[in-house]
């Protein structure tokens, strides 16, 4: 452990090992060719407490672009993870579904996560990761005072 490396860098450290572990569990079944920002997507619909999800709805949550987000899920699309259907009360509004292939990434995903955050916190007691949420909350709220 090296005391002496900015708390930014360190937690680009554990950032870095973080993805490279969820992209080599994701390197085979389900979640094979399934980008993390699509699997995010998937995550955020399914846990939804809104009925219908909008592409408006995918852009504000993820604060992207109105162009970013038809990329990505035109391309959910075609790889068959969500239907866009028309609703009854605007027909300019087109909800996203998914299907039972985007419900195995998220059941496949949430398994990884799990056991990633079992091995992560292995020989850490309830009080210190609580310590350690609270600590990365605040420095959240301190970030985003810059912007």
């Amino acid at each position: 452990m090296d005391d002496r490396l900015p708390i930014a860098i360190l937690i680009k450290i554990l950032s870095n090992h973080i993805k490279r572990n969820l992209d080599t569990a994701a390197s085979f079944g389900p979640l094979y060719n399934i980008t993390g920002t699509q699997i995010q997507i998937i995550g955020y619909i399914y846990h939804s407490p809104k009925d219908d999800i909008f592409q408006k709805d995918i852009e504000t949550k993820f604060s992207i672009r109105r162009s970013t987000a038809t990329g990505i899920l035109q391309l959910m699309e075609k790889n068959e993870l969500i239907k866009r259907e028309p609703v009854e009360y605007d027909a300019r509004l087109k909800k996203i579904i998914l299907t039972e292939k985007a419900l195995a990434v998220s059941r496949q995903a949430h398994h990884n996560l799990t056991d990633l955050e079992e091995q992560m916190t292995k020989g850490i007691s309830p009080e210190e990761l609580a310590v350690f949420r609270s600590l990365i909350w605040k420095m959240k709220t301190n970030l985003e005072e810059l912007v």
